[in-house]
């Protein structure tokens, strides 16, 4: 009976022993697997911060400031291999806006294999913005001239070194459209077409079309003429010219006299006539203590009418040229808030229909 007792012992001890084996081996794979869970999500999350913060970025367009080329809706990846990424700016949270104001890196531009050239679609961090740079909202626009270049506008044609700018064919603009008596144009008709009706204040019909809509549309039997719409010089566009640049300058965005994009080393003159040119450019973004009495500039302390430009710049323009707040309004663009080329739509949405854009999906940009 005692030998019973103690094989019975004995048999209960193993089960025992072989059931903690088990769960022991339960946990540690448990434990494998979840450690091998979050290395593989720490290696994608640093992963992703390698690749966003030097190869690529995704971007969304929400607006329609750069249609037809780019629509409301479109997912970009942005390249920051073209122009060379930067290095950190700030240190925060990454993935979210969170960052510790007031504490901004030393920073450089890695190598890229191009300049930013004429024409290049960029994305870039909204200049008239306060804070760190790399903080700033991203903004989408065309190179329209690029450092050195002579830029300048009349009634509504941008010149670039003398030569009207190359119009892309994806390009908008406002067309003043007037009827034959007694007819009127259908805005459904218009929307076919690719075009947008808008509120006109007079007469006639204010149309946003490409150049190729507008020459189909001269030809319809109710059309009496299609005109690029440009105001005269002497309108005063006041709700659109808040900014210090635009305010510079008589006018409107269709007129602008001849000015040359600051580049690095450029020594410019300083006087009251051109401060609205260069005031965000020497205090803003190259960080000078400024303080002036008309033609009489004291710079960081030195009396001086002379400044050396310390980095290249850019005018930048929507393709929707009339839908568009840019360089026409707040000024130039510095080399340091330059983020990158914009490469690919990877994916596209509309919004008013709730479909995907397939036939988008995967175009490169030009």
């Amino acid at each position: 009976m005692a030998d019973k007792k103690e094989e019975n012992k004995k048999k209960r001890q193993a089960r025992r022993k072989a059931l903690d084996d088990r769960t022991k081996q339960e946990t540690s794979r448990a434990k494998s697997w979840a450690r091998e869970w979050m290395d593989a999500i720490l290696f994608a999350a640093i992963a992703a911060l390698i690749i966003r913060a030097l190869l690529l970025e995704a971007f969304r367009i929400p607006t329609p400031s750069m249609e037809s080329t780019l629509l409301t809706g479109d997912f970009l990846l942005v390249s920051k291999m073209h122009y060379g990424a930067r290095t950190p700016m700030t240190v925060g949270i990454p993935f979210t806006g969170v960052y510790i104001r007031g504490l901004e890196l030393p920073w450089f531009r890695l190598p890229g294999f191009m300049d930013v050239r004429r024409g290049d679609i960029l994305v870039f961090n909204y200049p008239v913005d306060d804070g760190a740079v790399s903080q700033k909202t991203n903004y989408i626009k065309r190179a329209v001239a690029v450092a050195g270049d002579t830029l300048q506008i009349r009634d509504k044609v941008i010149y670039i070194n003398g030569q009207p700018e190359e119009m892309e064919e994806t390009f908008e603009q406002h067309y003043a459209v007037t009827v034959r008596e007694r007819l009127r144009l259908s805005p459904s008709k218009v929307r076919a077409a690719g075009a947008n009706v808008l509120p006109s204040p007079g007469d006639g019909y204010r149309i946003n079309m490409t150049a190729s809509v507008a020459d189909e549309m001269s030809r319809w039997p109710e059309i009496e003429s299609v005109e690029p719409l440009v105001y005269p010089i002497s309108f005063n566009d006041n709700a659109r010219q808040p900014f210090t640049f635009a305010q510079g300058f008589r006018g409107n965005y269709h007129h602008m006299p001849q000015i040359i994009i600051p580049y690095e080393g450029q020594t410019v003159t300083l006087s009251e006539r051109n401060w609205h040119l260069y005031y965000d450019i020497v205090t803003r973004f190259e960080g000078n203590e400024v303080s002036r009495a008309g033609d009489r500039f004291v710079i960081n302390g030195d009396t001086t009418s002379q400044y050396t430009i310390q980095q290249d710049y850019y005018f930048m323009i929507g393709d929707s040229r009339d839908n568009s707040e840019d360089s026409r309004f707040w000024g130039f663009v510095p080399d340091d808030h330059v983020v990158g080329r914009a490469w690919v739509i990877y994916f596209s949405w509309d919004g008013e229909r709730m479909l995907p854009r397939v036939r988008r999906f995967l175009n490169r940009i030009n």
